[in-house]
C-alpha cells in the first residue's frame, strides 16, 4: 500500500533541508518575487538556491514542487512564464499553478511535464477539477479549506486526479483565490502580489496609555493586544474590528484559529487523500523540522498499527508553534 504523502513547506534552503531530513516526501517552495503567494522580504529562493534545493532533495529521493500560484496581470505574465520554464529546467517534479494563462503556457511549452492545480484556483467540485484535467492536464488538485471529509470522499470516487489537502497551519475560511480583503485595505491583492498582510503595510504601535500593542495595516487597526495576550501575525480576515453598537473590538470575520488534523488523520487517509500539505513557508526552520517529524511519526504509526496516536506532549509542542492560536479541524468535521 502506498503511504499518504507528506508535503512540507520551505521558505529557504535550511528549511528545505530540515523538511527532507525530518521525513517529508515532498517539499513545496517558490522563487523570490511576485509569482508565488508567500512573497515576503528575505523569503523564498534565488535561481541558484532553487537548483541547490532540487539537487539536495533528489539526492534523498524526495520531490520538489515549485509554486507559480499568483494571478499575474498582463505585464507580469512573462515573469510567470519564465519562472515555470526555470522550474522545469532545474528539475522540479511539478509546478503548482492557478492562473489559466500560466496553465495554458505550461501545457503548450512543457507537454508531458507534471502540473498541480493550486488551492488558489478554488476547485472544490468534480466538474471544476475535471475541467482543469481535461484542458490543462493537471495531475493533482490542492483542495480549498472549505470541504468536509465526507465531501472529499465523494470527490475521490468521481475523479482519478490526485487529491492534496491542508493538514496544519493557518486556517483560511475564504474561497482561496477569491479573497479581496487585502485589496480593500491596501489596494494590493494577495492573489496578485502574494501576501494578504504584506510587511510593508504593517505597523506595530505600543500604546503608552495602557501598554497595549496595536497592529495596523495601511492605517487600519487590525488588532489590539493586552500585555498578557499572545500576539499573532495580523491578517485582515482575523482582525479585530470596532463594533459601533458595542463599542468593542471583535473578531468580526474569523476567530484566530489554526488548522491541525493530527487527531482525525485516519479519517483523512480513509477518504482517499493522496497528500497532506503543511502550511508555513514563512515559518522557521525549527517549525518545519518539528511538524514534519511529528506528522512522519503519526503517518508511519498508522500504516503499522492503524492508529496515528503519538505522545501527547508532541501534539502540544506543535500547538505551541502556532503563536498561541487555538487548534481547529476547520471544515473537515462540519461547516
Amino acid at each position: 500500500m502506498r503511504k499518504i504523502e507528506i508535503c512540507a513547506p520551505a521558505g529557504n534552503l535550511p528549511s528545505l533541508k530540515a523538511a527532507v531530513d525530518s521525513g517529508a516526501d515532498a517539499v513545496y517552495m517558490g522563487f523570490s518575487g511576485d509569482t508565488n503567494l508567500r512573497n515576503f522580504p528575505a523569503l523564498n529562493f534565488t535561481e541558484d538556491e532553487v537548483y541547490k534545493a532540487i539537487q539536495y532533495a533528489h539526492s534523498k529521493d524526495k520531490k520538489v514542487f515549485i509554486t507559480v500560484n499568483s494571478y499575474p496581470q498582463e505585464r507580469e505574465l512573462p515573469l510567470a512564464y519564465g519562472v515555470a520554464d526555470k522550474a522545469y529546467h532545474f528539475g522540479a517534479d511539478a509546478v503548482i499553478a492557478s492562473d489559466i494563462a500560466v496553465l495554458s503556457y505550461i501545457k503548450k511549452n512543457h507537454p508531458g511535464k507534471r502540473v498541480h492545480l493550486s488551492v488558489q484556483a478554488s476547485a472544490s467540485n468534480v466538474q471544476a477539477i475535471e475541467f482543469y484535467r481535461r484542458h490543462f492536464g493537471i495531475k493533482r488538485v490542492v483542495l480549498p479549506r472549505v470541504l468536509t471529509i465526507d465531501e472529499i470522499r465523494a470527490l475521490r470516487k468521481e475523479t482519478d486526479v490526485e487529491i492534496e489537502v491542508f493538514a496544519l497551519g493557518l486556517l483560511c475560511i475564504n474561497s482561496e483565490g477569491q479573497c479581496f480583503l487585502s485589496s480593500y485595505i491596501t489596494r494590493e491583492s494577495i492573489n496578485t502580489y502574494g501576501a494578504c498582510s504584506h510587511p510593508k503595510f504593517i505597523d506595530f504601535v505600543q500604546d503608552d496609555h495602557d501598554d497595549s500593542l496595536k497592529i495596523f495595516s495601511n492605517g487600519v487597526l487590525l488588532n489590539k493586544y493586552s500585555p498578557a495576550e499572545e500576539v499573532a501575525y495580523p491578517t485582515p480576515c482575523k482582525g479585530k474590528y470596532y463594533n459601533r453598537a458595542t463599542g468593542q473590538l471583535n473578531n468580526a470575520i474569523q476567530d484566530p484559529e489554526s488548522l491541525n488534523v493530527l487527531e482525525i488523520l485516519p479519517e483523512i487517509i480513509h477518504a482517499g487523500v493522496d497528500s497532506i500539505k503543511i502550511e508555513g513557508r514563512q515559518r522557521s526552520r525549527t517549525y518545519v523540522e518539528q511538524v514534519v517529524r511529528t506528522f512522519r511519526e503519526a503517518v508511519d504509526n498508522y500504516y503499522k498499527s492503524g492508529s496515528c496516536k503519538i505522545d501527547r506532549s508532541k501534539v502540544q509542542n506543535i500547538q505551541s508553534l502556532f503563536e498561541g492560536l487555538a487548534p481547529s479541524y476547520g471544515c473537515y468535521k462540519g461547516k
